[in-house]
């Protein structure tokens, strides 16, 4: 949080009692949060990976896999990994699949003569 690093970034000048005081926070959520640094960086070094492996699927494919597909290879590999994850980490790098069906808006066109815009209007 915004909040943590500022304390750990001005607590030498100030100190860390009086810096959280002055923002309304505990210090032990402070010293938890920085406890919790490493875990943080491990957890980004291993979904850094785990994009790797989403990035070399999806170009296996051509493209052409989303978010379903790409989370079944993982699991076909012995990977146990939440589709929700595999969802987001593709959706903050960008990669998407290909849509190959055509979406239908509307049923009829608008302005078309003859059709009714309601089904008891005129």
């Amino acid at each position: 949080m915004i909040r943590f690093r500022f304390v750990e970034d001005h607590h030498g000048a100030f100190g860390v009692k009086r810096i959280c005081r002055a923002l309304g926070i505990a210090r032990s959520s402070f010293y938890a949060w920085r406890a919790g640094e490493k875990d943080r960086r491990a957890r980004e070094r291993a979904e850094d990976l785990l994009a790797a492996e989403i990035t070399v699927i999806h170009l296996a494919s051509r493209g052409a896999y989303g978010v379903p597909r790409v989370h079944a290879e993982l699991r076909r590999q012995g990977r146990a990994v939440n589709r929700k994850k595999v969802e987001r980490i593709m959706r903050e790098r960008g990669i998407t699949g290909v849509t190959r069906r055509r979406r239908r808006g509307l049923r009829f066109p608008r302005g078309a003569e003859g059709c009714r815009r309601w089904p008891d209007g005129p």
